[in-house]
């Protein structure tokens, strides 16, 4: 028996509910974390302090060309989004800000990597100076990689003049020069990031584990108590927001990272390729994860929460006194000088 309709949803289907959703939280999310970051309230390293307002406020860029403007574009045609410059322009856009948050992740996790595990190193590296460099070459290193994207498409029309709508260039599916970039791309982002974060999230969870276990053996000889050792707290606190963070960004970018893998082995042993689902899916997670890292924020850091909480009442503080105020000037007494 066959059904006159599908009572599932398609992919397509969700993806057209997902990301207006996913950009009317990212946006304000985002925004809401640069706003308080920026304010150097929440007990953090300057240093660490300089790599989340950076991961934010790229975030924010991913969220506002990945999805929202990639979204208009393609479920509103014939706007002015769809003027071959334009559109061009938003494509690089796109790629770059998702080159710029991936290796900013991987930046930030080597920085917390080097301020737990190298202790002669941590003092001249982990420094809000070396943070700045650091954000400002992965920003510009990250958007010049992704300029020859930008010759990846031509005009489909041209009309009074103007050219619209972005089309794939035909050499670009027999040009050895593009083949050799778009795999050195797809290593440089997601592969080499990935497997990065990975091993440093190894290395350091090996060097607490020796560090534990030599400390906790030195309050034992010396008779102290070890849940008192502020080191041990300290590094406990950058512990969980490191981790959390890269943690996050390896489980939702899982997926994308797969379909890469069995893409290259299905094109050397000629198997079938990885699912278009399968890969959307991906694509999809990938885009959540510029949200998470505010939620991070929230569970591990209680200053981050404190700040959060003053920010969403101070619309309601508010009230009361507009609504004094409005009351005032409908009534015959006022302690406030008139205003007319």
């Amino acid at each position: 028996m066959k059904y006159p309709f599908n009572p599932f949803p398609t992919l397509a289907e969700v993806e057209f509910i997902y990301c207006p959703v996913l950009g009317a939280i990212g946006v304000p999310v985002n925004l809401l974390a640069i706003a308080i970051l920026s304010r150097r309230t929440c007990g953090l390293s300057k240093c660490v302090n300089h790599y989340l307002v950076a991961m934010a406020a790229v975030d924010l860029l991913v969220v506002i060309t990945e999805v929202i403007l990639r979204w208009f574009i393609i479920y509103f045609p014939v706007s002015f989004l769809d003027i071959t410059p334009v559109c061009t322009l938003v494509r690089v856009l796109m790629i770059g800000a998702t080159v710029c948050s991936v290796w900013l992740t991987v930046a930030f996790t080597f920085d917390r990597f080097v301020a737990i595990c190298c202790e002669r190193l941590r003092t001249k590296y982990c420094t809000e100076k070396i943070a700045l460099v650091v954000i400002g070459t992965v920003s510009v290193l990250g958007y010049l990689e992704s300029i020859p994207w930008f010759f990846k498409y031509r005009a489909k029309y041209t009309f009074n003049n103007l050219e619209w709508f972005c089309i794939t260039k035909p050499e670009y599916y027999t040009s050895i020069i593009w083949a050799a970039y778009v795999l050195l791309h797809r290593f440089l982002t997601p592969l080499v990031p990935f497997h990065l974060i990975v091993l440093f999230n190894i290395l350091t969870v090996r060097h607490i584990f020796i560090t534990s276990k030599a400390r906790r053996r030195l309050w034992v000889e010396t008779g102290r108590e070890g849940p008192t050792d502020p080191e041990m707290e300290r590094r406990r606190k950058s512990i969980i927001l490191v981790f959390t963070i890269s943690g996050s960004f390896i489980m939702l970018w899982l997926i994308n990272v797969i379909c890469f893998i069995h893409q290259q082995i299905a094109l050397v042993y000629d198997l079938s390729p990885p699912s278009p689902t399968i890969g959307t899916i991906g694509h999809l997670l990938q885009l959540l994860s510029t949200c998470t890292n505010t939620c991070i924020y929230t569970m591990t850091q209680s200053q981050f929460r404190e700040q959060l909480k003053a920010v969403v009442k101070y619309p309601f503080s508010l009230i009361p006194s507009t609504t004094k105020l409005r009351t005032c000037f409908l009534s015959s007494v006022c302690p406030y000088p008139s205003l007319f």
